[in-house]
């Protein structure tokens, strides 16, 4: 009579064990991104600190703790003064003025008409154009001498070539272009959250205000509007954050000029700490954006909690 050998069980691993458990495997999923965050977020932050706090540069790069001196110079210097202004004239005209571009290119595109698959397409265009190239076109277009914008003004009869606005050359014309340029970037994605913000208001809701007597304009900023606050609220958060951290137009542009007029802190804190090799000093303008933008985010996100999305 044949024997049937029993199967031995096989060790299970100490590993295998730990995955089973439900914390221990929630823990090592989300160690990477945390991991990811520390990294690229909190060393440099750190980093940052850690200079402003010192009298660390280039030609002399040893630490010596100096406290908060840094952060007093800045303050007492007027042109940093400007320069704060002036990012937030930037930041808050290029989103208002986007936001509205975005509002009726989002009513234009929510209409049939021919080729709008064509212009939903080109919308994304600022999009897909790198900065830097986006930035010479507008460069032309605003120069002095070869001015398209001027060029047309003055074909039309509107201007004079004598009367010709200098729009890089004029502080204010100056502080519009950019203010212009940036909008122009972040208008598309305006048009995208409107887009999506109007699409999802039910259509209910506006049949029976039609049906009240409601205009197009009282539906649009009395019952629209106020349903679409809070996903706008959030594509203003994004908005904010990287025009307020934003330098490249500046840079490419105008270079913080015409005298200083269209300096902002991302364009201050890298000519001071990395072109002219005062890291401590270009460390201490650029941490300011710190807390002015823990405010704006705050104060936006308990805005969208009050209204219970």
């Amino acid at each position: 009579m044949a024997v049937i050998a029993e199967p031995i069980a096989k060790p299970v691993s100490r590993f295998h064990f730990v995955l089973d458990r439900r914390e221990m495997l929630e823990t090592i999923l989300v160690a990477p991104a945390i991991l990811y965050v520390l990294l690229l977020v909190g060393l440099p932050l750190l980093l940052a600190i850690y200079y402003s706090l010192s009298a660390y540069t280039i030609y002399n790069p040893t630490w010596k703790f100096v406290g908060l001196a840094n952060f007093e110079q800045i303050l007492q210097n007027p042109t940093f003064l400007d320069t704060l202004r002036n990012t937030f004239i930037f930041t808050f005209g290029s989103q208002l003025l986007g936001l509205v571009l975005g509002k009726f290119g989002a009513f234009l595109l929510l209409r049939p008409f021919r080729g709008r698959k064509i212009v939903r397409a080109l919308i994304i265009l600022p999009f897909a154009v790198p900065v830097a190239l986006a930035t010479i076109a507008w460069q032309w277009m605003f120069d002095s001498l070869y001015s398209v914008i001027n060029w047309s003004l003055i074909a039309a009869g509107f201007l004079t070539r004598e009367d010709a606005p200098n729009w890089l050359g004029d502080p204010y014309l100056a502080m519009l272009c950019i203010v212009i340029i940036n909008a122009w970037r972040f208008f598309p994605f305006a048009i995208v959250i409107f887009l999506a913000g109007i699409t999802a208001v039910p259509q209910d809701v506006i049949d029976a205000a039609t049906v009240d007597g409601a205009g197009f304009w009282r539906r649009n900023y009395q019952i629209i509007l106020p349903m679409i606050l809070p996903i706008m609220a959030i594509g203003l958060i994004f908005g904010i954050v990287f025009t307020f951290t934003d330098l490249s137009i500046v840079f490419l542009l105008t270079m913080g000029g015409p005298g200083g007029a269209t300096s902002v802190l991302g364009f201050a804190g890298f000519q001071t700490g990395i072109v002219s090799g005062d890291v401590s000093h270009g460390a201490a303008i650029s941490l300011f954006m710190l807390p002015v933008l823990l405010v704006v985010v705050i104060f936006m996100l308990r805005f969208i909690r009050r209204r219970e999305i």
